[in-house]
């Protein structure tokens, strides 16, 4: 029942003071008319006057509260969810579940509150990204959700009249439920043209009852179309005569036979079975006439899948277009023979499967065969035995499993790159705390030496080489998307504008570099240091592939900016790029472009075309991390035409466009500051944990040189047992990943003894993951390696403002 739209009450009152002054002025004018008296027709029309006016007084002094709103019905809502197919969820601006409908139950086992849904962890930050695209955009989309082996699209909507609610719908792409398509098709028009061609075709179950038959069967097996045919066994419908002809029990033995047609489309002891029932002959004798063909040729051509028909010399009869589109073919100039379609190792194979079935065989198999026009990519190709279909005598199935294929290599790709990703922050951490360990010493070795001194050039070049394998290590976090980054909110052509002289020096005379800024540009968040980066390794590439094309090296590298909106990015059509307001950093080349072949690799880790010794592999995989940790996206793709006329590579870096407000990020621990205090001495009790040996004695060594005592301990229950046994130390130095018990653990229960005791956190590990494991308030990180002079400066600093606090 829908709900009238209630009267406003400035409405109501306006309308209720009109009428008074019109019940005045017509009352004044009957006395006027009745007694000719002017004064009281005045008094009349005076007191008319005052009862208005008093109204209005009244409405001033007393204003009507503004009507309380009414709560939605969820269960009119619900009821009108339950209508869709779709698995549905209401939200609101709190992020609760207000309403749901049973298939979003069935789907997701319950009612989980959107977008924490059980998918993976990528998943469900792009689902999150999604709704909060939807609360300021109004609407948007997202694909490729993984969920017990189903992928699911979502669209989100925000909705209410205060636009204050978030509507979620999930559904299976279309193409993905075969069964329920074909069910679908039966039960509908498709069923219907079967039906005008002579076919009955029903979909029966497992257990053999229909889950959908078309009319023309219902009507000849139940003797009307709306028979209430589904869920009935299929085999009580039928009998069969002496010579084993089939037909529909109602119209008994004296009628046409029937030819039943088997057709499994699925695999799976569990998958339904396309039957189709067309009349035989008077003879009893398999129909081998035009009649016949033209049923058969009309049944191949409807199916949703794709089937062919091979005849008895091994030659294609008929192949629908779903078989042609999956075969790559040209479906009005098919090949002659199936063998033609696969490559030349795989036509013996084909070729024998299907002497076999066309010899007698009476089973199905399955054969993984990799087509001419994709050899990198298997099929799967169904070879069966076809009886009673005319002049043929196999029946072929292609499945076209190329969405399937792409769902798996991105898949390996994803957990390629995770693997990496673990193993370079692993390595990361050790190699951090022995290049800890070496810088300290070679500073502690330095207090000892003068410049001039024979090992001082010595220890300067140790420390040096150190630094260098300590950017190393940060190479090796970037591509695996765990370096610490330092956003700022910038604009892009400041950060091209920085860069530009470097450019010009490493792309020397003989390369042109020109730049190009749009209009208008929206402020993007990223760090500006790793965004140089960026441009530095693509410039570098672009580079190296004008010289591998033309021994002099000339060329144009072409850097633009420009703005692209959630609109433009929706005609674009992209699987991965999400519909949303993006700054577009484009840098295009007039190189020999990227060969086809490789051009799905080349964000890999380790992967390079160079030669052995002048190339890591890490450039353009240390890019990828840093634009995907940065919320962006990252293209490349080969271009005709460059600057003079060549074909050349192009990369595309989208960067989404910052929102002040947008977002609320979690507070990081703080960074301590990079002003230098003018004294690094002091005094207090320091307690230092490191389970690192190494580490351990570097930092007490430095700490016990700058003034302070020190207690060490090798881990989280060691240092407990130092904190109950000696009185409060000034401060807790404590490394984050330990055996036993890690460092916020045991953090944890010192400040239960020690509320205010200052923290300073050390880790090998990035600070962007280390941030995940730290959830407490008030501490400081110092990020390894650092040297004896960053560990003091970072140890007054927390003393000072802990002492600025006390106060």
């Amino acid at each position: 029942m829908a709900t009238l739209p209630a009267i406003p009450q400035s409405t109501a009152f306006r309308s209720a003071a009109l009428i008074a002054i019109g019940c005045g002025v017509a009352a004044a004018l009957v006395i006027l008319g009745l007694i000719g008296s002017v004064p009281v027709a005045a008094a009349f029309l005076a007191a008319a006057l005052v009862v208005t006016g008093g109204l209005i007084a009244f409405r001033r002094l007393f204003p009507a509260s503004a009507s309380t709103a009414l709560e939605p019905d969820w269960s009119v809502a619900r009821a009108l969810a339950e209508s869709s197919p779709d698995a549905i969820a209401v939200t609101d601006r709190a992020g609760r579940l207000v309403c749901a409908n049973n298939r979003y139950e069935a789907v997701f086992g319950g009612f989980p509150t959107p977008p924490g849904l059980p998918f993976d962890a990528s998943g469900v930050e792009r689902l999150g990204n999604a709704g909060r695209a939807a609360w300021r955009d109004g609407d948007a989309a997202i694909d490729r959700l993984l969920i017990n082996g189903t992928n699911l699209s979502a669209h989100v909507s925000r909705a209410g009249e205060d636009e204050n609610l978030l509507v979620w719908r999930f559904h299976a792409p279309q193409g993905l439920d075969l069964a329920q398509t074909m069910e679908n098709l039966i039960a509908g028009a498709t069923g219907d043209r079967l039906g005008s061609a002579g076919i009955m075709a029903a979909l029966i179950k497992p257990d053999g009852r229909i889950r959908a038959a078309n009319r023309v069967l219902r009507a000849r097996a139940m003797g009307h179309e709306e028979g209430a045919i589904i869920g009935r066994d299929f085999a009580q419908f039928l009998i069969t005569d002496a010579n084993g002809m089939a037909r529909f029990e109602r119209e008994g033995l004296t009628q046409n036979p029937l030819r039943v047609l088997q057709i499994p489309f699925l695999d799976g002891e569990d998958a339904p079975m396309l039957v189709a029932l067309i009349d035989e002959e008077e003879s009893g004798q398999p129909a081998i006439g035009e009649s016949a063909s033209a049923h058969i040729k009309s049944l191949v051509s409807l199916m949703p899948f794709g089937i062919a028909l091979i005849g008895g010399d091994g030659r294609f009869l008929q192949m629908n277009d779903a078989f042609a589109r999956a075969a790559s073919v040209d479906p009005h100039s098919p090949p002659i023979y199936p063998g033609d379609l696969v490559v030349r190792e795989d036509k013996g194979v084909v070729a024998d499967a299907i002497r076999k079935f066309a010899g007698g065989a009476t089973h199905s198999t399955d054969l993984a065969v990799r087509l001419k026009d994709h050899p990198d990519e298997p099929v799967a190709l169904s070879i069966a035995g076809a009886r009673g279909l005319g002049n043929s005598a196999v029946l072929l199935s292609l499945k076209d499993n190329s969405e399937e294929t792409r769902l798996k290599r991105e898949v390996a790709q994803a957990t390629k790159m995770q693997a990496v990703g673990q193993l370079a922050g692993g390595v990361a951490h050790d190699f951090n705390n022995i290049l800890t360990a070496i810088i300290g010493h070679c500073d502690l070795m330095l207090m000892r030496h003068s410049p001039g001194d024979s090992d001082y050039d010595d220890i300067q070049q140790i420390r040096a080489n150190s630094n260098r394998a300590a950017s190393l290590t940060r190479q090796l976090l970037a591509f695996s998307r765990q370096q610490t980054l330092r956003p700022q909110v910038l604009q892009l052509p400041d950060v091209i504008s920085e860069v530009s002289n470097l450019l010009k020096r490493l792309l020397g005379e003989t390369v042109t570099l020109t730049v190009k800024h749009g209009r208008n540009l929206s402020p993007v968040r990223a760090d500006p240091g790793q965004l140089e980066q960026v441009v530095v390794n693509l410039a570098v590439n672009a580079r190296d592939a004008m010289m591998s094309k033309d021994s002099r090296g000339t060329g144009t590298l072409a850097i633009q900016t420009y703005a692209v909106t959630a609109g433009e990015v929706r005609k674009l059509g992209s699987d991965i790029l999400p519909a949303a307001d993006y700054v577009v950093l484009e840098v295009a080349d007039t190189g020999g472009g990227i060969p086809a072949e490789i051009l799905p690799k080349i964000f890999e880790p380790f992967f390079t075309t160079k030669e052995v010794g002048k190339g890591t592999g890490l450039g353009l995989s240390t890019v990828y991390g840093i634009v995907k940790q940065s919320g962006g996206y990252i293209f490349a793709e080969n271009v005709k035409g460059g600057a003079k006329g060549g074909a050349g590579a192009v990369f595309k870096i989208y960067l989404p466009v910052h929102t002040a407000g947008a977002l609320v990020e979690p507070t990081p621990p703080r960074v301590l500051p990079k002003e230098k205090p003018v004294d690094l001495w002091g005094t207090g009790t320091i307690l230092l944990v490191e389970d690192e040996d190494m580490v351990r004695a570097v930092a007490e060594r430095a700490l016990t040189r700058q003034g302070y005592t020190v207690l060490t301990a090798e881990h989280g229950e060691a240092a407990l047992e130092l904190l109950a046994a000696h009185p409060r130390p000034d401060l807790l130095i404590s490394d984050v990943m330990m055996p036993l018990m890690d460092g916020p653990t045991m953090v944890r229960h010192a400040r239960a003894r020690y509320p205010d005791l200052p923290i300073l956190f050390m880790s090998g590990y990035a600070e962007e993951t280390i941030r995940k494991s730290i959830d407490l308030d008030n501490v400081d990180f110092l990020a390894k390696p650092f040297s004896v002079q960053e560990l003091a400066e970072a140890t007054r600093a927390v003393l000072l403002r802990a002492a600025a606090l006390a106060k």
